[in-house]
């Protein structure tokens, strides 16, 4: 078992992730396929906000 880090998804961000964005794309995925994006806390809002602009966000969830 390894110890890996999840780090955020930002582009060039290292930073540990705090939360999941699950999305997906309805016009390519089936309604109950889920994507995931890490974020840490400083990308949380910018990338939601992304997702949700383009009407792919359906949850945020923070990581145990």
């Amino acid at each position: 078992m390894t110890d890996e880090v999840l780090r955020c998804s930002a582009k060039g961000c290292r930073a540990p992730a705090e939360w999941a964005l699950r999305w997906n794309n309805p016009k390519l995925h089936p309604p109950d396929r889920r994507k995931t994006w890490l974020a840490c806390e400083a990308h949380r809002e910018s990338l939601s906000r992304f997702l949700s602009a383009r009407e792919f966000l359906r949850s945020v969830d923070r990581l145990s």
